[in-house]
């Protein structure tokens, strides 16, 4: 996503922008604002998560280009395992085809940084397409995430939805929300944590 900082917005105006642009402007520093409440949820939902034994971000750009297992092994050997938000965006675009060579583990360590890189205005390639494209092979990706992080994710990919640049996957990022994505599934645990009875 784009990024207007209200100093800018301030810019504009004192230039004497035409109204309409500095419209799409102010939406955008409100957009900007609700990003950042958004990366405070997601950090929050992904606080104590460590890689473990999962594919490293580096290590999984060895997958990707059939590097032999002593590569791959130095290349894990170099990866973050302990603080994703350490991963800077420059590493996370540079390793943008690791999203599609992560397992589970490494997935759940990494998807925050990338969503994060994402409202910051950082990353280059877009999230859409990985957590869209959930075909049985692409669910699997996702398994280890608990219901409050893939409340986090529902939560961003509404946040997409909205936002000019993914205006062309507003299908199919509406087709994962009702499909996989669900608000349902994360009230019923919710519910069933606190003691009560599912919502329907």
């Amino acid at each position: 996503m784009k990024r207007i900082t209200p100093d800018e917005l301030a810019e504009m105006r004192a230039r004497g922008f035409d109204r309409v642009l500095l419209e799409q402007a102010s939406e955008a520093v409100e957009r900007g604002r609700m990003a950042d409440e958004l990366i405070t949820t997601i950090s929050e939902a992904f606080r104590e998560v460590t890689l473990g034994d999962g594919v490293g971000l580096r290590h999984a750009q060895g997958l990707d280009d059939y590097e032999d297992g002593e590569t791959c092994a130095a290349y894990r050997e170099s990866d973050e395992k302990d603080d994703w938000r350490a991963i800077s965006s420059d590493d996370l675009n540079s390793c943008n085809s690791s999203l599609s060579f992560f397992d589970a583990e490494g997935m759940r360590f990494h998807l925050p940084a990338y969503m994060t890189a994402e409202l910051r205005g950082d990353y280059r390639f877009g999230m859409s397409f990985c957590l869209t494209h959930l075909d049985a092979h692409g669910r699997t990706y996702f398994t280890a995430l608990s219901e409050v992080q893939r409340q986090a994710v529902r939560l961003f990919l509404l946040f997409l939805r909205d936002d000019p640049d993914y205006q062309f996957d507003r299908e199919e990022i509406d087709q994962a929300l009702e499909s996989y994505w669900t608000a349902e599934r994360y009230s019923e645990s919710t519910n069933a944590q606190q003691g009560g009875a599912p919502n329907r």
